[in-house]
């Protein structure tokens, strides 16, 4: 069964498109991690300041290999590099909230 992990983050309202510049930036990263199963940025409609990170899983192990492991730490930008000069660009996001959910397989009838 699959899950899937959303990544709730409060942007001010000037920085959305910094937020999906860097996503756009690391585009693919994930892709080729064990159990990824896909991924969507969702930018509010509406006069919200939260944005939506989706990821899906195969299962909680897969998400956890790759957040405890050093791919997750590149793609979040801890290692400095994409940095202007070199330096750590700070989080665009004032806040975040990870909310975790199992994928429900409905019958069909």
């Amino acid at each position: 069964m699959s899950i899937v992990k959303i990544n709730a983050i409060t942007v001010p309202a000037d920085s959305g498109d910094e937020l999906a510049t860097r996503f756009a930036a690391r585009a693919g990263a994930v892709d080729g991690q064990d159990g990824f199963e896909g991924f969507e940025l969702l930018r509010p409609t509406d006069d919200r300041a939260v944005w939506l990170v989706v990821t899906r899983w195969r299962d909680e192990a897969a998400f956890s290999a790759w957040a405890d492991g050093a791919a997750f730490q590149r793609a979040h930008g801890s290692s400095g590099q994409d940095a202007p000069e070199g330096g750590r660009r700070g989080p665009v996001g004032m806040s975040a909230e990870l909310w975790s959910y199992d994928v429900v397989d409905l019958p069909r009838s």
